[in-house]
């Protein structure tokens, strides 16, 4: 007697939308749905907000916002994404389905906005949860995997208190940092790493402790400032990769404990030598190519610490003069910060004659200019010089926006003579992708609207900001704030980096080696 094969299982793309109220506080709960008679599967049964990633969706977090909105009415005005959580897939055979299920937590905005929840047709009833208190049993009564979706996002409920809220603090400092760069952003990263396993608990060979840690390491790339995401990622897996090997080793808890510290703090000590060695290969790219009997002229714009560096590097190795143009970089004037600094660094020590008190020689010129007038700047300059806050396997750049129109007026301007350089390092290279799969980040529209209402300003521009955002006889005016923006390897002439001069062919070498450590160190996950 032959048995009929079984039937393949559909496969379905889902999010799952958990909704918690304090949040920050020590007592948070999440809100769990008990599903109605009138849905497909899983009647009656405990979950979060979930539905099925619609062709039509942009994207997960565009369901989820979707979803959300579909089935308990709320919106970005009483939520906030928390964190999202790494997809997974199961097999559920009783329903045959295959689903992959994407994790977020979002967070009420206020205590009012718990009232303005209302549940659709897809829902019989909710309420508030422990988070600690769910459990995948038959007894508590959620849908399969509730408990697993749920510890994707709270990563509460694995790494403990203590190292939950060490975790916690630092991906809210790194949301709201404008201001570091994503270099400085990936060695905070590695303080964090440190502080979690300092803090989390018994520190032991086990496959939890492993599993615990590479989770927290992931939700540091993930959820703190994913626009900066690439060089934190790197660091990390560099840094996991070697601990790794650690695991089978014959050590007790504390020299195993010892042992990762030490990774992770030679891994840091290293990073401060990577400044150095970028500095160098700049000023030898610089020396091999440019003659050093006319001044330098460079156009760049915002603030990084690493092009400050290369610049003073630079200043003080050579006896080449300089013509540092810089865009004030709106909205938070970031080239301004770094006119300051470079000419700080630049300036020589103190005069001893008379002659050179009086008449003080000036060997270096920095100016600053509107971001408007970008190419205005561009007339006869050598280089564009641009930092990178991540670079695609394409070799495409991630900088601050106004760097694209920078590097388009300089090409129009100098006939297509001028160099534009990329100053970075290996860790700010991305997994391999098009750049369209990279978070697109926008700032709040009150970094730039402060500037407006400055004195000095017009009447009229001060009383255009209050009409901004509201909709007036069926016009709305909206602002719109981009942090960054791509400058494509077409228009790319060399990378600089530790390790010298690359190209775009060696940087998607770089990317691809890069994702294969990614899939085997969090690939399990």
């Amino acid at each position: 007697m032959s048995t009929s094969p079984a039937q393949p299982l559909k496969k379905r793309s889902v999010v799952s939308n958990f909704i918690f109220k304090n949040h920050a506080d020590t007592n948070p709960q999440v809100a769990l749905f008990r599903r109605s008679d009138k849905v497909s599967t899983y009647r009656h049964h405990l979950a979060p907000i979930s539905g099925s990633i619609d062709p039509s969706d942009a994207s997960p977090l565009a369901a989820a916002w979707r979803e959300i909105s579909e089935e308990t009415t709320l919106t970005p005005e009483n939520l906030t994404l928390l964190r999202q959580g790494k997809p997974y897939t199961f097999g559920d055979v009783s329903v045959g389905r295959e689903w992959t299920i994407y994790p977020f937590a979002f967070g009420l905005n206020g205590k009012e906005d718990e009232g303005k929840i209302t549940i659709d047709w897809e829902h019989e009833g909710w309420g508030w949860f422990d988070p600690l208190d769910v459990k995948d049993t038959e007894e508590f009564g959620g849908v399969p995997k509730l408990a697993e979706s749920l510890r994707r996002v709270w990563f509460e409920y694995d790494l403990g208190e203590e190292a939950g809220r060490v975790l916690r603090g630092a991906l809210e400092r790194l949301a709201g940092d404008t201001r570091s760069g994503a270099r400085q952003m990936a060695g905070y990263a590695l303080e964090v790493l440190d502080e979690v396993v300092a803090v989390y608990g018994l520190c032991e060979q086990s496959e939890k402790w492993w599993r615990d840690i590479r989770f927290g390491a992931w939700h540091l790339w993930k959820n703190g400032r994913e626009s900066m995401g690439a060089a934190i990622m790197a660091v990390l897996l560099g840094t996991l990769a070697e601990i790794e090997p650690l695991l089978s080793q014959q050590l007790s808890p504390d020299d195993f404990k010892n042992e990762v510290h030490t990774v992770i703090r030679n891994r840091i000590a290293h990073r401060e030598q990577t400044t150095a060695r970028i500095s160098t290969s700049f000023t030898n790219y610089i020396t091999s190519n440019f003659p050093s009997d006319s001044p330098l002229k460079i156009l760049t714009l915002s603030e990084s610490s690493t092009i400050t560096n290369a610049l003073t590097h630079l200043a003080q190795t050579t006896s080449l003069p300089l013509d540092i143009r810089i865009l004030e970089s709106r909205p938070l004037f970031e080239g301004v910060s770094l006119a300051a600094n470079l000419s700080q660094s630049f300036s020589q020590p103190n005069p001893t004659s008379e002659a050179q008190q009086a008449a003080p020689i000036v060997k270096h010129k920095i100016t600053l200019y509107t971001d408007a007038s970008s190419a205005l700047a561009s007339s006869g300059i050598d280089i564009v010089l641009l930092g990178a806050d991540r670079i695609s396997s394409s070799g495409a750049t991630s900088n601050k926006v106004g760097s694209l129109p920078a590097v388009l007026s300089a090409k129009h301007v100098t006939d297509g003579k001028v160099k534009v350089v990329v100053l970075g390092d290996t860790e700010k290279i991305a997994l391999p992708g098009p750049e369209e799969e990279h978070v697109i980040e926008e700032g709040g529209a009150g970094m730039v609207t402060l500037a407006w209402g400055a004195e000095g300003g017009s009447q009229a521009v001060k009383e255009g900001v209050g009409l901004l955002g509201k909709r007036n006889s069926g016009v709305e005016v909206g602002v719109r704030n981009f942090v960054f923006e791509w400058v494509p390897a077409s228009l790319i002439n060399v990378y600089i980096i530790e390790r010298g001069e690359e190209t775009a062919e060696d940087v998607l070498r770089q990317s691809e080696k890069l994702g294969e450590e990614e899939k085997r160190i969090f690939g399990s996950l």
